[in-house]
């Protein structure tokens, strides 16, 4: 049985004074802002490029959470955050990379074992799997 989850974008105008809004099924984001501005000069509003960081954080921090609860530990605290590089290219625009920056507090678990662990997350994620750039990770146990 496939799970099916829906985002929406709208989008009116050009490419450069066009206006977009993005929405989400859940409501998380309703007609939320976007456009040219807000995605290649640094103003106000989303990108299709942060939300895919935050998804790909979140994907990869619930699969980090089930592997360590497999290898019978739990985190106290997981902190992810997805760095998403988008670069000009001959053919336009590409999604060159994901920088996923880990922190974790798992108790009992060490350097070693979390590295490794993490290391299965992202290759296990949902949306590691469909992200076809080079996806790196740096995982740091505290505590």
């Amino acid at each position: 049985m496939a799970i099916i989850r829906t985002g929406s974008a709208e989008w009116s105008g050009g490419i450069k004074d066009g206006k977009g809004k993005i929405s989400t099924e859940s409501g998380a984001l309703a007609a939320y802002p976007y456009g040219f501005a807000s995605r290649f000069e640094g103003q106000r509003g989303s990108n299709p490029e942060e939300l895919l960081g935050a998804a790909h954080a979140a994907c990869f921090t619930m699969a980090l959470s089930l592997i360590l609860g497999e290898a019978g530990l739990t985190a106290t605290a997981l902190n992810t955050s997805a760095k998403v590089s988008l670069e000009k290219q001959d053919a336009g625009y590409a999604i060159t990379k994901v920088d996923l920056v880990l922190t974790g507090t798992v108790p009992g678990a060490t350097p070693e074992q979390f590295e490794e662990l993490a290391g299965k997350a992202k290759a296990n994620c949902p949306l590691s799997k469909v992200i076809r750039a080079d996806i790196s990770l740096e995982a740091t146990l505290e505590g």
